[in-house]
């Protein structure tokens, strides 16, 4: 069966010329297209490349207190990272710091690449980056080589997420992006508590004489290599290709995933709507800082360095904050590892009113409840109470990343859309490893009330940006958000 409600594709202009009334008819196509099996198995598999970015950066926690066991962190180890000692962050808080510090260094340096060569290839060769990298760290012996890859590997997956957002955003019909990017979240979230069990039972033994922590870092590698294979089924972007002047590839993609709709769902598509086309403009960084858009790249930059304090700031010092609570490693493994089995939950949640409430209000919400339960956190005793709260943080939190993930990809127009975001999204890696170095500092010097009193501060300040000055796109389509 065929649509009968198709728009007329124009034929293909000059190569690298841009046809924003094509463009707007593949738009249109693709936000009139009802939920189905074949756009939740798209958006399944595009999250699967950024499942192991959840990986790497929630491992970073939970493998700390074998690392730290293993003397990577001691003074002669850590060589020139030593030299942080002044500020008293010259242990875990180095590698913490070297993780964002090579997140950032990628974001700023290779997100804009998916603007210019697509998000496809980005995705798939970034996972190759990860795996390579990530397995020589595994097995550095001293903390400045580990802290050297930790960094290097960090510059590869970092755009990741940023291309994840944008190709997620721009495949997705604007009635069902809210749900889309919670179900991403759910199956990125849903390796958490993997890593929290692979560490419970790994990190405190060492398996063929391996450092329990080396099979952790490995074993995401491997995942990484699987999930390679499975993505290369995903199509590239039509928005992307349409904009690009590639309109036989735009309309081929557009049209197969309409004839599969079609056959799935045994009727029609619905006639599409077209919204205003894109501005005839190959784009240009300098776009994002625009009258225009400038003060949405403001909002969002503010918003990432202070959403990430509390975001990894919990996540990567969860079982460190435990055993400063007076609760044994072991035990705080085991803890660590029942607070996350609640990640993906926060998503799952979300997808009964991510298209129902606004996206702003979302965030403002999640904000709020992370900052009341990590000051809870920080009084507490009881290990029910702190496993309690440290869930209600975790389900919080993660409904606040899915929302915001979604809301900075919808602000910006295709020709700029995974460059804006990269570079909003990088400040929370810049800050992130500030962050790590911060934490690190406040918990030497007034315990975990003084890290959560940090961490609450950091969510009022994202609270007073997004609420105050964050538009609202529920529904809305893409085009028109972007006018």
């Amino acid at each position: 069966m065929t649509s009968t409600a198709r728009m007329p594709m124009q034929p293909d202009p000059a190569p690298g010329a841009i046809a924003p009334s094509a463009s707007a008819a593949i738009a249109a196509r693709l936000d009139r297209l009802p939920s189905s099996r074949t756009l939740w198995k798209i958006i399944a598999l595009i999250s699967l490349a950024g499942l192991f970015e959840y990986y790497d950066l929630f491992f970073t926690g939970y493998v700390a207190p074998g690392m730290n066991q293993s003397g990577l962190f001691s003074p002669s180890s850590l060589g020139v990272f030593a030299g942080l000692a002044g500020i008293k962050v010259a242990g875990f808080g180095t590698f913490v710091f070297s993780t964002f510090a090579g997140l950032w260094v990628g974001v700023v340096l290779l997100g804009q690449l998916a603007d210019r060569y697509g998000r496809r290839p980005m995705l798939t060769w970034s996972l190759v980056w990860y795996v390579c990298s990530t397995v020589i760290m595994a097995f550095q012996h001293s903390g400045e080589m580990l802290n050297v890859w930790r960094f290097i590997a960090g510059v590869g997956f970092g755009v990741q997420l940023v291309t994840i957002d944008t190709y997620i955003s721009e495949l997705t019909p604007a009635a069902l992006r809210g749900r889309a990017f919670s179900m991403n979240q759910l199956v990125s979230f849903s390796i958490v508590p993997v890593v929290a069990l692979l560490a419970w039972l790994l990190v405190p033994t060492a398996p063929l004489g391996l450092d329990g922590w080396r099979w952790v870092v490995l074993i995401g590698s491997a995942g990484a290599v699987v999930a390679w294979f499975l993505i290369q089924s995903v199509p590239e972007s039509p928005r992307w290709l349409a904009l690009r002047g590639r309109l036989r590839e735009a309309e081929a993609i557009t049209a197969g995933i309409e004839r599969r709709i079609e056959a799935e769902t045994g009727a029609p598509l619905p006639a599409p709507h077209a919204e205003p086309p894109e501005e005839e403009s190959e784009g240009r960084f300098a776009e994002i800082f625009s009258r225009r858009y400038w003060r949405r790249t403001l909002m969002l930059s503010v918003f990432n360095m202070a959403q990430v304090i509390g975001f990894y700031g919990f996540a990567a010092w969860v079982p460190t904050l435990l055993i400063a609570r007076g609760i044994t490693v072991t035990h705080s493994l085991e803890y660590s590892f029942i607070i996350a089995i609640a990640n993906p939950f926060g998503p799952l949640l979300g997808t009964f009113f991510a298209d129902y409430l606004e996206r702003k209000t979302q965030i403002v919400l999640g904000l709020i409840v992370m900052g009341v339960a990590m000051l809870a956190f920080a009084r507490v005793n009881l290990p029910a109470a702190l496993i309690a709260l440290g869930v209600v943080f975790t389900l919080a939190s993660n409904i606040m990343s899915y929302a915001y993930h979604n809301y900075q990809a919808e602000l910006y127009p295709t020709r700029i859309r995974a460059r804006a975001v990269g570079f909003v999204y990088s400040w929370s890696r810049i800050a992130a490893a500030f962050a790590g170095l911060a934490i690190g500092y406040f918990l030497n010097l007034g315990g975990a009330l003084a890290v959560a009193t940090f961490i609450a501060v950091a969510m009022g300040v994202g609270i007073a940006v997004i609420g105050v000055f964050g538009p609202s796109t529920k529904g809305v389509a893409l085009e028109h958000i972007s006018h």
